[in-house]
């Protein structure tokens, strides 16, 4: 039930960016300032926000977290830097890699 209501929000979301009502108005300005339109994308961005921090709280697949848990991944390998051809042509003094004829 919580994940129709979470694609629900989704679609709903989706719909309200599609702001046919406001895009050729300038008035009223919010603030005294600020545009209708961009207002009305500024509060949507937040709700965009929200919805995400919703759909990543209730609706991430826990199975991920478990698996990494297991399995961490190292960033860097010992032996790793030694088989990478950029990081040996770094270390003998090379480039960048801008240039194929410089090293």
């Amino acid at each position: 039930m919580k994940k129709w209501l979470l694609a629900l929000l989704v679609v709903t979301v989706y719909l309200l960016h599609q702001d046919y009502w406001n895009w050729r108005k300038v008035e009223p300005l919010v603030f005294g300032f600020l545009p209708i339109g961009l207002a009305y994308h500024a509060g949507y961005s937040m709700l965009a926000a929200f919805m995400m921090w919703l759909l990543v709280r209730f609706a991430w697949p826990k199975e991920l977290d478990a698996l990494e848990r297991e399995h961490p991944v190292s960033p860097v390998t010992p032996g790793r830097a030694a088989a990478d051809p950029l990081a040996s042509r770094e270390s003998r003094g090379g480039g960048s890699g801008g240039d194929p004829t410089e090293a």
